[in-house]
């Protein structure tokens, strides 16, 4: 019995120390997880700012996303800034940036950064693709903690997807959101929201509190970086910019189908055939299920792009492409979103001043400054009524117009332009085009048209919504240039029937009508112009494809023109000829 029990005491040893063994040896598996995370959060932080107000007064987070220095925060961050702030960066420097541009619905600012051309960026991630359950950590200035400039990191999970938290009385609307428990708490507004890979999927914005305290309690929320991408050519365009509506309202009805409730008649929906009752399938390419889920889509969107739309309308259902129009009016967004000056900051006698960086900036400043902005942000920095920063719009006009003109080399051809070739129903066709207007010449005739002092008078031909108009225009901008075409502004990035990738745009205004001209970011070449007589009514789209070189320059081998649903003409074109104007010789 004695020798039995002293086996039993020497066989629980022995399993206890492989337990003890077991336990302080953690498996291979466990190992490399460990060093993948610590990686990737290594890598990671090298992108993340600390933001503070030069004021000395608050502060948050943000993440660079190019090598030249543009980086993502939140409005709520970047107001109280107003035209400039300071970032410091795990580098231990710190770096004046200047404000881009400013969506407040959407609580995003884009800034950029200055000295030098090689920072340290986050790579972007894909958001659709992430699941409830996945692993994410936060980065960011916690509680302005980030003195010297190395950011907090926490970690938890994707609790939730595709949420909606509505504006509650503010500005801001947070859409189709991430729902995280990885703790954000003040001061990691605006910072970055990582996978598990280091991929940026998100930007860290509201967050839940006690009552009492401002220590977060497992909910938190990231705007998703899908809708980030949307809105990144529009931010560059320095302006003030707004999110889309449809135009229309829905609801379930008995049956659980979502419906139209309530519809503008001055919409483009309902242009497109949208009716009271009709139901609504999918936006923008997921299913609508509910009308916070239509909410989340169009969310997403800026105004002014135009976005897939299917809807049930008597028994039938109708897939169309919807232009959506803005939630608010300019003025209306400006005067809600306080503008572009930062507000007087509120005196506190029981607050104690946020600290100031220990960093130095290329400059040497060891904090940010309370007074006069550096002369880089002077440089940098341009008001204008509308705009978060008109200076970047400036700079993005001249890029694309430089790229166009670096292909087309149309500016010197400032006399008269003639196209001709042959229709897509047959027959032959020749456009003139002069200064004084235009003309048209086919197999049923000629139409000619005038340019008086207002464009929008006389749309011809026929049905076209004002092919003349536009090509008119098309001429007026390449020789005239921006200074002299009438108002012209960068738009920033919008989507193309057919096309994968976004083009840039510039928005031209003359006698009375608004010209949106699109261009291939890769090469310069326009590939499309919508030219609006009304805003009520449907523009002159014309399509430029199949380039070719003609005399040195790229010229359009094929036009294709509609006018709403319809296809006006399409045009082969097998002769450009673009002159000098008389005097100039060759």
């Amino acid at each position: 019995m004695r020798r039995r029990l002293i086996v039993i005491a020497v066989s629980l040893l022995l399993l206890a120390a492989g337990a003890v063994q077991a336990f302080a040896e953690p498996s291979k598996a466990v190992l490399e997880a460990e060093s993948q995370r610590i990686a990737a959060m290594r890598k990671a932080k090298d992108a993340v700012l600390a933001i503070f107000v030069p004021s000395g007064q608050g502060g948050g987070s943000g993440v660079v996303i190019s090598p030249d220095g543009y980086a993502l925060t939140n409005f709520h961050v970047a107001q109280p800034c107003g035209k400039y702030m300071q970032c410091g960066m795990a580098d231990g420097k710190a770096y004046d940036a200047v404000l881009v541009g400013l969506d407040p619905t959407g609580d995003v600012a884009l800034i950029k950064l200055f000295g030098r051309d090689d920072f340290p960026t986050a790579e972007l991630g894909d958001s659709d693709r992430l699941r409830v359950g996945d692993w994410v950590f936060a980065m960011g200035n916690p509680f302005l903690l980030a003195n010297d400039f190395q950011p907090t990191t926490t970690y938890g999970i994707v609790s939730g997807v595709h949420r909606y938290q509505p504006p509650s009385g503010t500005l801001l609307e947070y859409a189709d959101c991430i729902q995280t428990d990885a703790p954000v708490n003040p001061g990691n507004s605006g910072g970055p929201l990582f996978d598990d890979q280091g991929r940026l999927v998100g930007i860290n914005g509201r967050c839940s509190f006690e009552k009492r305290g401002r220590v977060n309690v497992g909910v938190a929320y990231a705007i998703s970086i899908n809708q980030l991408k949307n809105f990144l050519g529009v931010l560059h365009s320095g302006r003030v910019v707004d999110h889309a509506t449809l135009g229309a309202t829905v609801d379930r009805d008995a049956e659980g189908r979502v419906v139209v409730n309530d519809i503008l008649e001055s919409s483009d929906a309902y242009r497109r055939g949208l009716r009271y009752d009709d139901e609504i399938i999918a936006f923008a390419g997921r299913p609508i299920a509910s009308s916070n889920a239509l909410k989340n889509m169009l969310g997403v969107f800026p105004k002014g792009w135009r976005v897939p739309l299917s809807y049930r309308h008597e028994g039938k259902r109708h897939d169309v492409l919807v232009r959506l129009a803005g939630v608010h009016a300019q003025e209306e967004l400006l005067q809600k979103s306080g503008g572009t000056e930062p507000p007087k900051p509120k005196e506190d006698p029981k607050r104690k001043p946020a600290a100031k960086p220990k960093g130095k900036g290329k400059a040497g400043r060891t904090e940010p400054q309370e007074t006069a902005a550096p002369e880089i942000v002077v440089k940098n920095f341009q008001a204008k009524h509308g705009y978060a920063n008109y200076r970047f719009n400036t700079l993005n006009q001249r890029r694309v117009w430089d790229a166009w003109q670096a292909t087309a080399k149309l500016a010197e051809a400032g006399g008269a332009w003639t196209l001709a070739g042959s229709l897509g129903t047959g027959g032959k066709f020749r456009f003139l085009l002069d200064e004084q207007g235009g003309a048209l010449k086919v197999p049923s005739g000629e139409i000619k048209w005038t340019a008086g002092d207002e464009l929008g008078a006389s749309l011809l031909p026929a049905h076209s919504g004002g092919l003349l108009p536009a090509l008119y225009l098309w001429r007026r901008l390449a020789t005239t240039g921006l200074g002299r075409f009438g108002d012209v502004s960068y738009y920033g990035t919008a989507p193309l029937p057919g096309r994968a990738a976004l083009a840039d745009v510039l928005v031209g205004s003359h006698k009375g009508v608004e010209c949106w001209f699109y261009f291939d970011p890769a090469d310069g070449r326009m590939l499309a112009l919508e030219m609006f007589a009304d805003e009520g009514a449907d523009p002159c789209e014309v399509y430029f494809s199949e380039y070719r070189e003609v005399n040195g320059r790229a010229a359009p081998g094929r036009m294709e023109v509609r006018c709403g649903d319809e296809t006006f003409a399409t045009f082969k074109i097998e002769e450009f000829k673009a002159e000098k104007p008389e005097g100039r010789g060759k």
